[in-house]
């Protein structure tokens, strides 16, 4: 029976242990924090899935690949939007109550990009809750053993095979753990940028520990930054408002109360993340830098009539409002763009089998080539599920054969080989200072000097003080790594595409080639 370890314990990471488990393996889990403290807990849109008869896969494929600007992998978006819809019935039999209507029939929700209203949610905008509840409970039923407050330091090899993982437990203990399999579940990177919506966890251990055993990666500079947060300033911090707001009808605003998304693309607020994004970001910048406003007021006839229907279908984005003093049924409110999601990673291929033999990689830590250069509104919990579930089921006939399939499509450009100006450092290396220049010169919108700068200070910072030994220590270096191929994938990028928009190649106007129309 061989024995895998899965690190990471959002959704991907829980269905390919399940998966595992199920098609004849020993499975640990490997949890940085809490069993239950993952990027799934906090997905408040949904997840996408062709679930009604008047749907079609074959618009799901084309919505997907028209969002990552052409550059999806065509196969992996078959797969995904193939057996999505058997991935979600597993969920609803493991106990996620998606919403229903009156009749009993699913609630249809519609997000950015989407040409059909096929996003199904759960407690109105607490979708990532429910799924993280029910699949915790089935693997707490399971025979999986559970490591919480274990820090993945790095992968174990023998020879060109992952065999094992380092871990940190308790922020004290390390402990090599031996395997057949690895499994990287371990979420993305939101920690490299000064705003973000992701959790503290989301420091890019598992994509920085493949770089180091020597898998490749790919498309890092595609990073996408969700249009609308609340922005930090209290003690709650910054706050997503799910994309689901605007395909109920909300409306984006400048100060003067116009609509102004609809200069940037037809769809208005309903346009690929990207181009919205943007769009509030130069906005923004015309307005010496206030946010723009949200307006949820006009939902329903009246205040009192769009107030009920606010709480009752998103509830815990109407709690963050109120916690910030804010009346959203009577009052627009402020919302900026955060980093949101990373659309590269480790290379798989459609079984989440990496270039590095016994290494798997699944969910975000994944470069699955579904995503492309903007990942489609509630595509990110589906590929979790899809992949998750692929990964887990042919783990144990991998590990019984000899061969390993070549997955090996040209990785991200290591840093270095360029000449660079010198960086004047106004500050030693600190986590901080990373993110604030990656949100600076590597964020939403870049451009060749910005970028130029961002390496230079990157080299300078290159070498450690001190070696690792702490949590902390190891993030801070893992950041570090993950920030400098960031910015040398987006300058070896040629040209200004989706999420990685350059202001100083703006052949297309202000959505650059983003929303650009593939043929049906």
């Amino acid at each position: 029976m061989p024995h895998v370890i899965v690190v990471g314990s959002g959704i991907a990471g829980l269905t390919a242990a399940l998966h595992a488990v199920a098609s004849g393996c020993r499975v640990t889990l490997v949890s940085k924090d809490v069993l239950d403290h993952a990027n799934t807990r906090f997905a408040q849109g949904g997840i996408a899935g062709v679930m009604f008869g008047d749907d079609r896969v074959a618009d799901h494929i084309h919505d997907t690949v028209v969002a990552g600007a052409g550059l999806c992998d065509p196969e992996a978006v078959r797969v995904l939007a193939e057996e999505g819809p058997a991935r979600i019935r597993e969920l609803i039999a493991l106990g996620v109550a998606f919403d229903r209507s009156a009749d009993g029939e699913f609630v249809k929700g519609l997000e950015a990009a989407h040409s059909y209203p096929r996003i199904l949610h759960a407690g109105g905008d607490a979708t990532g809750t429910a799924i993280e509840r029910a699949l915790v409970a089935r693997l707490r039923a399971s025979d999986v053993r559970v490591i919480e407050h274990a820090f993945l330091v790095d992968l174990v090899l023998t020879g060109r095979r992952a065999t094992g993982v380092d871990l940190l437990i308790g922020g004290r203990t390390r402990e090599l753990l031996p395997a057949d399999a690895v499994v990287l579940a371990t979420g993305g990177a939101g920690q490299l940028y000064a705003h973000t919506t992701n959790p503290s966890v989301a420091t890019g251990d598992g994509i920085a520990a493949a770089v180091r055993a020597g898998a490749a990666v790919a498309d890092l500079e595609f990073v996408q930054f969700h249009p609308t947060v609340l922005p930090g300033g209290n003690a709650a911090g910054a706050f997503l408002v799910s994309e689901a707001v605007r395909g109920e009808g909300a409306t984006l605003i400048d100060d003067s109360g116009r609509r102004f998304a609809f200069d940037a693309h037809p769809d208005g607020e309903l346009a690929p993340r990207d181009v919205v994004a943007r769009a509030i970001a130069e906005q923004m910048a015309r307005q010496d830098g206030r946010p723009v406003r949200l307006d949820a007021t006009g939902l329903r006839p009246t205040p009192a009539e769009t107030a009920a229907f606010l709480g009752r279908r998103f509830p815990t984005i109407g709690a963050a409002v109120r916690d910030r003093g804010l009346d959203w049924a009577r009052e627009p409110i402020p919302v900026t763009p955060a980093a949101h999601y990373l659309m590269g990673g480790v290379v798989t291929d459609l079984h989440g089998r990496t270039s590095l033999p016994g290494l798997y990689a699944v969910g975000e830590v994944a470069r699955t080539g579904v995503h492309g250069a903007n990942r489609l509104a509630s595509n990110s919990l589906l590929e979790g599920a899809v992949f998750g579930a692929r990964a887990g089921d042919v783990i144990a006939a991998d590990a019984a054969g000899a061969a390993w399939p070549v997955v090996a499509p040209t990785p991200t450009p290591a840093p270095g080989g360029a000449t660079r100006p010198i960086a004047v450092l106004r500050a030693p290396f600190s986590r901080p200072a990373l993110q604030d220049l990656m949100w600076r010169d590597a964020g939403l919108v870049r451009d060749a000097a910005g970028l130029a700068h961002a390496a230079s200070v990157l080299d300078a910072w290159r070498a450690p003080a001190r070696p690792p030994h702490t949590v902390t220590d190891h993030e801070d270096e893992n950041l570090r790594l993950l920030a400098a191929r960031v910015v040398a994938a987006a300058q070896a990028r040629r040209g200004s595409v989706g999420a990685h928009f350059r202001s100083d190649d703006r052949v297309d106007g202000p959505a650059a080639r983003s929303h650009r129309k593939v043929p049906a």
